[in-house]
């Protein structure tokens, strides 16, 4: 990868050969691999000094996948066979570490897009950060669905005397010993959270304002997940979901009774339309059956020292977590395009959300993990290498990653 030097006669602005990858989480790292596997060079912008930051800087130390390593590995390059079934969050950094090496990727840290636009004149996608102007003919997005937290607006939140905290920023259940702690928020980082605060002697109190899909991680012994994945190749999804709630009720009984209150739409349809996916329990239905977890309404209104809920209920706090989940921030700086919705997803939905016009292209933003993400990564190299080829050959494109402008003229040169 070139370097930059500051020269008080170049303005800091580059033309990039190859397509440019915003985000280095494992979307980007997946298709900046797959464009490699397919003679494409690429440029990875990403906003923090380290890959998969999500996971290394905003994820609790008990963290492990939900989901079975074959449904969250990338492509090309597999888990390493030791790793056991559901990986740790150390684990799954170092798998994307080595999965980084493996293809030769080096983000560029530290670059922050502030705005991305086409340019029709020059017909080339304009990326800028607070350092440089990027230009490139391909935009790949994959900055994904959980790029920014989620703080919702709660009635009296600023008068509480106590920390407020997201789960983006919560490391161990060890900081809330002997605390009467508000989780606010019912999926899977609530229902995590809040166990992890009931074994480390806190006391959780979990707010579960809106109805949630609560399944077992696994059924007889194999993946909820992957029964339900083998069941929609040969039923409809309406009748695979009656059958994964039919042994959800079986196995963790009646969840309606403990305040957790299923929705109406079968779970794997409501992932698919709503992206609201449902929690696989780890343990936290036992703890609410036991008390050490105590299920709450909606929250009222946030006091000086506690909260008033809905049903009338007031409870005094020391602490409130906000498990809120997260959001995407594409509309805050994609310029000038309608490829996205306000919320910051595709709107074309999965399996044909990842192409755009104009050489922009979408990388992990499938409501299905990494699964939907690797299906993308595939697609958008094979399609981006068969224009690369062409562009090549054409233009007769050197082998240097940048090319930087002229501060007078602003013009793309070789």
């Amino acid at each position: 990868m070139g370097s930059f030097k500051k020269d008080q006669n170049q303005l800091k602005c580059a033309w990039v050969h190859g397509p440019i990858i915003v985000g280095a989480g494992p979307s980007g790292l997946a298709v900046a691999a797959c464009l490699t596997e397919n003679g494409v060079r690429s440029v990875i912008l990403e906003r923090t000094n380290c890959i998969a930051s999500l996971w290394q800087n905003r994820t609790y130390e008990r963290l492990k996948l939900h989901l079975p390593k074959q449904f969250c590995e990338l492509p090309i390059m597999g888990f390493p066979k030791n790793f056991p079934k559901y990986p740790s969050k150390q684990l799954f950094i170092s798998y994307m570490e080595s999965y980084a090496a493996n293809f030769s990727i080096e983000p560029r840290f530290g670059q922050s897009v502030q705005s991305a636009e086409f340019d029709f004149v020059i017909g080339f996608w304009r990326i800028r950060t607070q350092e440089f102007e990027y230009m490139s003919r391909w935009l790949i997005i994959a900055t994904g669905e959980n790029a920014e937290p989620v703080i919702p607006k709660i009635s009296g939140i600023e008068k509480f005397n106590g920390p407020v905290i997201h789960t983006s920023v919560y490391k161990s259940g060890a900081d809330f010993r002997q605390q009467k702690v508000l989780v606010v928020g019912s999926g899977n980082s609530g229902m995590e959270v809040s166990l992890d605060l009931s074994n480390h002697n806190a006391t959780p109190y979990l707010v579960a304002r809106n109805t949630v899909h609560v399944l077992p991680r696994e059924m007889f012994g194999f993946s909820t997940f992957g029964i339900a994945m083998a069941l929609l190749k040969w039923f409809p999804l309406k009748l695979v979901d009656k059958l994964l709630l039919l042994v959800a009720h079986f196995t963790l009984g009646n969840t309606d009774r403990l305040g957790l209150r299923r929705p109406k739409t079968g779970p794997i349809e409501l992932k698919n339309s709503t992206g609201k996916t449902p929690v696989l329990d780890v343990g936290a239905l036992s703890a609410i059956k036991t008390g050490k977890i105590k299920v709450m309404g909606g929250v009222r209104e946030i006091t000086r020292r506690g909260a008033k809920f809905v049903d009338g209920q007031e409870k005094e706090f020391d602490s409130i977590i906000l498990a809120t989940g997260y959001k995407s921030n594409v509309p805050s700086w994609l310029k000038g395009s309608d490829f996205f919705t306000e919320e910051g997803m595709p709107k074309t939905p999965f399996p044909n959300g990842w192409k755009g016009e104009n050489g922009l292209y979408a990388v992990g933003f499938t409501r299905r993990g990494l699964l939907g993400a690797s299906s993308d990564a595939k697609q958008i190299a094979k399609d981006i290498a068969h224009q690369w080829k062409t562009t090549k050959d054409t233009n007769n494109i050197s082998n240097t990653h940048f090319v930087l402008c002229s501060r007078t003229h602003h013009s793309l040169r070789t």
